[in-house]
């Protein structure tokens, strides 16, 4: 298969990372040069200098026999317009990433009249993410399937968890919940479990359902009431949308004035806090303590990862951690942190 990737920014790099393995035929369109080397130092891919929107360099990156193109600069227009003059030249399928919250309630009509492939949000996708794990507070892995109509979901037993010496039978017949438990994984064992069963603190619990039925079946063993954000970006405002939705109180701090004022007028359910949210005495005054879901959702890696160790101390809060940068995963997984978000990853799996 070949494949365009127009932008070579942190999706445009993880993605041809992991189109490599794919063992795709890979041209990358970028207006650095610096970049274009960089990344081929580490990727066998052609690298072309240039306007990722001209036709001329699109020919020249082999656009009459590309297979796909993937626009995924650091402009919404041109993305789209790059996809635009791609279909006219060549004969190709088109992704464009579209991430601006202006253009979110007409992607379809984008989709549809500009005949894209698929159109990427990638905060929306993030956001949507960090929702289903609040709204599912003891999960510690969610899979979709068939276009999010299933759910996998993997959630621990804890200790004031409602299924703590539970028999699974009454999921059924006491909850009246129908979802399908599949495995318990319980001290590195994987059991197939029967209606006899009965789960412990500690288990993990994988059970397969629709969404509308696993977020009933959560709510009935234990559900996220209130939720802290620290960081008011584009993110943070798709999540906060999201839990607001769902009943769940939402509190958003960031510390410039005009970002808060431009939340409260997007989120008038919302309490915008305009402070550090770095500072442990704003955190604890605005109730860090008590909340159930925490998300680190500021530009810095650094600061969001003292910030969710620092809540996970302090408070028996769900903590999600933003993470943009993936090159010390490895060192990340040694920090016990509940749940990391990698959006650039998300973006790209939802391409690949």
């Amino acid at each position: 298969m070949q494949i365009i990737i127009v932008g070579c920014g942190k999706v445009g790099r993880t993605l041809a990372e992991q189109l490599q393995e794919e063992e795709s035929d890979i041209t990358l369109i970028d207006v650095s040069s610096n970049v274009i080397t960089s990344l081929q130092n580490d990727i066998d891919a052609m690298g072309i200098v240039g306007n990722g929107a001209s036709i001329n360099t699109l020919v020249e990156a082999g656009i009459e026999n590309a297979d796909i193109l993937i626009a995924v600069t650091g402009s919404d227009e041109m993305n789209l317009l790059c996809c635009l003059i791609a279909q006219k030249t060549g004969h190709c399928q088109t992704i464009a990433r579209v991430r601006n919250p202006i253009y979110n309630n007409e992607i379809a009509f984008l989709r549809e009249e500009l005949g894209l492939a698929m159109i990427i949000n990638p905060e929306l996708s993030s956001a949507a993410e960090i929702a289903r794990i609040f709204q599912f507070p003891s999960a510690v892995k969610i899979d979709t399937f068939s276009k999010g109509r299933i759910e996998l979901l993997h959630f621990r037993v804890t200790h004031d968890c409602l299924l703590n010496n539970y028999e699974l039978i009454h999921i059924r017949t006491t909850l009246k919940c129908d979802v399908l438990v599949c495995m318990v994984t319980r001290d590195n064992q994987v059991l197939i479990p029967r209606g006899d069963f009965v789960f412990r603190e500690g288990d993990v619990v994988a059970i397969v359902s629709t969404p509308p039925k696993a977020n009933d079946f959560f709510k009935k063993i234990g559900r996220v009431r209130t939720a802290m954000i620290v960081g008011g970006g584009t993110i943070a405002y798709y999540l906060a949308r999201r839990l607001l939705e769902v009943g769940i109180h939402t509190k958003i701090i960031d510390q410039d004035p005009a970002r808060c004022e431009h939340l409260s007028e997007l989120l008038p359910k919302a309490s915008i806090i305009c402070g550090d949210g770095t500072d442990e005495r704003l955190l604890i005054q605005e109730g860090l303590e008590n909340v159930d879901a925490f998300a680190a959702l500021t530009g810095l890696d650094e600061e969001n990862i003292l910030l969710s160790l620092y809540a996970k101390r302090t408070s028996r809060a769900k903590v999600v951690t933003k993470i943009n940068r993936i090159n010390f995963s490895g060192v990340l997984s040694d920090i016990k942190l509940d749940t990391i978000s990698y959006p650039r990853l998300v973006t790209a799996d939802m391409i690949i």
